[in-house]
């Protein structure tokens, strides 16, 4: 088996090596680490005076999944973008405090054009309250 020098030690002088079977297995589990990684994707929330829940932003969601929330009387309701390749998600849960709020919360960036036009749109617009760093407390258990 051939050793490998992998560093050295200023404190005894001595070099240190190993294998290069127990190097690429090192080097292994660096990758796997690394691509075990999460990208975090750009998150924005909206509160929305409405008597609805969902809104018409112009694309075409679906919905994937639904529960109920803790100190909420309202669920959570999860969708994803139908658009092929587009990986945004919203959540959109009423508040329970305000029940004549909504929060809409978008996670990642669309990656294509709006798929429908919107004739409500610059009214929705008015009505929302955007908050894209969540300064208020928003559970997303």
């Amino acid at each position: 088996m051939e050793n490998v020098v992998v560093g050295y030690n200023s404190m005894n002088g001595g070099l240190k090596t190993t294998s290069r079977d127990e190097m690429m297995g090192e080097v292994q589990n660096h990758n796997l680490s690394v691509k075990n990684k999460k990208i975090k994707k750009p998150r924005f929330a909206f509160q929305t005076k409405s008597q609805v829940d969902i809104l018409d932003d112009g694309y075409r969601w679906r919905k994937y999944g639904q529960k109920a929330v803790k100190n909420n009387n309202y669920p959570r309701s999860y969708y994803r973008c139908t658009h092929e390749g587009c990986n945004v998600k919203k959540q959109v849960q009423r508040l329970s405090k305000d029940e004549t709020v909504v929060v809409t919360t978008y996670e990642g960036m669309h990656t294509h054009p709006i798929d429908k036009p919107n004739d409500n749109f610059e009214q929705i617009l008015h009505q929302m309250h955007i908050f894209p760093n969540h300064p208020i407390p928003i559970p997303f258990n």
